[in-house]
């Protein structure tokens, strides 16, 4: 006998609850109008039998797949090297699999992987898809938008100079970056520094640009702390962190604090500053972004960081998104960015925790 053949079936359920074929599907379905005495047998004979619903079939009748795209416009070498990745995929996945939804990862390599993960977004594949790490000149959100999928965005997307007028349909999920670059740099201030840097991130992201904005913003609270040396752009990896803060030590020796734009730019800081001779924090104190653990605690000195709620913000997206979804009928549910839909930002704070590197 086959696999096949051997799988109960829906009419061994109905068979075994007592009821029609029509009640079990409609109870395996979610669907409404079974008393509960009936769904009740129902479910116990699923339970007995081992029944596994045709996804299929299932499908044919729900409109839904139960599968959501998680789509990171980064190359692979970087996402798994990145624990930022991991930590907002790990909240995701726990938020899917409460809600019996299955997660595809989709990664961007080049122009190229556009098309493709805007063709299988459009294909009917998936209910809708979580979009992060986007840059400024990528053409997902178009592509997204035109293949109308309910889509959640991680991180202040960045097209046009007013995202809601751009876009007045846009759901997305940030952390309050600016505010926490601010609460960095007034912290550095307050140590007594005055030659204080910035190592940005790649500022054709969103993130890196608003934490550069908060940078300036408490500088400017200091009179002639501002220096325009002080700042050099990187890219959120140690490597470009290392390569930024050689520059800077070029540029500006007398440097005395450094805000670098993630915790990963912090430990090329640190090991380029050990290289050198300076010590940390006696001579420059050094603040990250982001709280990765255990990045931030094993680094040498354990490193002093704004803190993001990573996992969290996956968990939200993911909640965001399953909620649209349930609102919805199948494709007959506005997408988010098409027009008419609701516009919905939702910015989580930032927490400045102290270590040892400043």
């Amino acid at each position: 006998m086959t696999e096949a053949a051997s799988r109960p079936t829906l009419e061994a359920v109905a068979a075994r609850a007592g009821v029609s074929r029509a009640t079990v599907s409609r109870v395996v379905n979610g669907g409404d109008g079974v008393r509960e005495p009936l769904a009740e047998r129902v479910r116990r004979a699923v339970e007995e039998l081992g029944y596994v619903p045709n996804q299929a079939a299932r499908s044919l009748v729900t409109r839904r797949h139960d599968a959501v795209a998680v789509v990171i416009a980064e190359p692979e070498a970087r996402v798994f090297a990145d624990p930022f990745f991991a930590l907002q995929l790990r909240g995701i996945s726990k938020e899917l699999t409460a809600h019996d939804n299955q997660l595809v990862l989709l990664l961007t390599e080049g122009r190229a992987d556009h098309a493709r993960v805007a063709r299988y977004l459009a294909g009917g594949h998936v209910d809708g898809a979580l979009v992060f790490s986007l840059h400024l000149d990528d053409p997902l959100p178009g592509l997204i938008r035109d293949a109308g999928v309910p889509t959640v965005f991680g991180g202040r997307p960045g097209w046009g100079e007013d995202t809601r007028a751009a876009d007045p349909g846009v759901v997305y999920v940030d952390c309050d970056n600016r505010g926490g670059a601010r609460a960095a740099v007034r912290h550095l201030l307050g140590l007594g520094r005055r030659r204080v840097a910035h190592l940005t991130g790649a500022l054709d992201q969103t993130s890196a640009v608003d934490r550069l904005d908060g940078y300036r913003d408490a500088m400017a609270e200091a009179p002639g702390a501002s220096d325009p040396r002080l700042v050099v752009e990187s890219d959120f990896t140690p490597s470009g962190g290392e390569r930024a803060m050689r520059e800077l030590l070029e540029r500006c020796p007398d440097v005395d604090a450094v805000f670098a734009a993630n915790d990963l730019t912090a430990l090329g800081v640190l090991r380029v500053l050990r290289e050198s001779g300076r010590r940390v924090p006696e001579d420059v104190a050094v603040i990250g972004f982001d709280d990765m653990l255990p990045v931030t605690e094993q680094a040498d000195p354990p490193l002093t960081t704004v803190r993001q709620d990573i996992e969290g913000m996956g968990r939200l997206m993911a909640r965001l998104l399953l909620r649209g979804l349930a609102g919805g009928r199948g494709r007959e549910r506005p997408a988010a960015g098409a027009a008419g839909a609701p516009a919905a930002g939702t910015i989580l704070p930032t927490t400045l925790i102290r270590r040892a590197s400043a």
